[in-house]
């Protein structure tokens, strides 16, 4: 089983209450986009129309690698058409305020599956079944951990932690997924030649933000708290954000092993996510489904108010593997990048499911295909649906 492969086997559209206007201050965009980031898109979109970029605002991001449609506005006016690389945007209307998260709905995911066999096909429905019925723990997937390289750490731990050159060589010398082949070797002469900023400022990429942070090194060479808020606040944001996120999911998994523990359910998968074995269910009893779907878990911040004492206990538990402690949880190296305040529902409910026909995989001989529709709430991920509908189909981990 496999989905995602091709790219165009994998498309999302914003579900979205869009607030038009006639004669409003902001012009709203409908943006399709394939093969970059929503960032990438923003930068692009701002060049094109020659106003700044922090005049173009896009309420949610969307993975690279799919087929995507979403919506952003721009402050003032703007053409019925734009289209550069990757990207075509077509204005639908305009807006008295930009669009934000709380314009977003849901998500709508169409996912062609392929490789599978006739009796995987003949049991899909009745997984979508159960997960419509008992949802799903409402995980942070891997699209969010891009950051994340396995057996290096954390550039927020290490922020939060206020260790400066810490996050700046996590910065500079870890590799990422995803990084082009100069930036891993750009990355790898900074893991071998630490400190001599002067000869990596000559190795760095241009253009690149890492100019800019080794330009004021060569000058400033044990400055690491400056130099650091030097690194674009965006990026400095998801470094943080990437964290925190595995700060939740680490307390989610602990939360559902400790109602299995109480025996309320039964655990029957994991998969594993940024270096940490998540734990799924089955079904749910009733009463404890009726329960769960009120329950939300706040991000770990310095201000968090964990109200369940089950969830609360395991917060600081949580936070003391990672040597923290909740007065930690706040930026103070950092000058305009910070923790998000915020809850997220501790599990995912899929709606509007619909399933096509099987139909031959033009892909892989002797083997079908199966596109499968569906919606999910605001920042819940369709790969971790469907990762888990490959657990589910085949006991073992589907490529994605």
């Amino acid at each position: 089983m496999r989905f995602k492969s091709p790219p165009e086997d994998f498309i999302v559209e914003e579900v979205v209450r869009l607030p038009i206007e006639s004669g409003g201050a902001y012009t709203v965009y409908r943006l399709q986009k394939r093969g970059i980031t929503t960032l990438q898109a923003q930068a692009r979109l701002a060049a094109m129309l020659g106003v700044p970029r922090s005049t173009v605002a896009f309420p949610a991001l969307k993975d690279k690698e799919a087929h995507a449609t979403q919506y952003g506005t721009v402050r003032g006016g703007g053409p019925v058409r734009v289209e550069g690389p990757g990207f075509r945007a077509e204005r639908i209307g305009t807006s008295a305020r930009p669009l934000s998260p709380r314009d977003l709905l849901g998500n709508r995911f169409t996912a062609v599956w392929r490789q599978l066999s006739a009796e995987q096909v003949a049991g899909i429905p009745l997984h979508l079944g159960q997960l419509e019925r008992f949802g799903f723990p409402n995980y942070f997937d891997q699209q969010r951990f891009g950051s994340y390289a396995s057996g290096h750490d954390w550039v927020g731990k290490r922020i939060l932690l206020r260790d400066a050159e810490g996050a700046l060589r996590a910065h500079l010398a870890q590799p990422f997924v995803g990084d082009p082949p100069r930036i891993r070797a750009f990355k790898s002469a900074a893991q071998q030649h630490w400190g001599e900023w002067r000869y990596l400022l000559e190795q760095a990429p241009k253009p690149s933000n890492f100019r800019s942070v080794l330009t004021f090194l060569a000058d400033h060479p044990q400055d690491y708290r400056k130099a650091l808020n030097l690194v674009t606040p965006r990026l400095l944001s998801l470094y943080l954000a990437a964290y925190q996120s595995l700060l939740w999911n680490r307390l989610v998994a602990r939360y559902l092993h400790a109602l299995q523990e109480e025996g309320g359910i039964c655990l029957v998968r994991t998969l594993e996510v940024a270096g940490v074995l998540l734990p799924f269910y089955g079904e749910l009893p009733l009463p404890l489904l009726s329960q769960l779907k009120t329950v939300v878990v706040p991000l770990f911040h310095q201000r968090m108010v964990v109200s369940e004492p089950r969830l609360a206990a395991l917060s600081e538990a949580v936070l003391a593997e990672e040597g923290l402690q909740l007065g930690d949880l706040k930026a103070r190296l950092l000058r305009k990048a910070y923790l998000a305040r915020g809850t997220r529902p501790l599990l995912a409910f899929p709606r509007e499911i619909s399933l096509g026909k099987a139909a031959a995989d033009d892909t892989t001989s002797n083997r079908l295909k199966l596109t499968i529709s569906f919606v999910l709430p605001p920042g819940s991920y369709a790969t971790l649906m469907l990762k888990i509908l490959a657990l589910e189909g085949s006991g073992g981990l589907a490529g994605a």
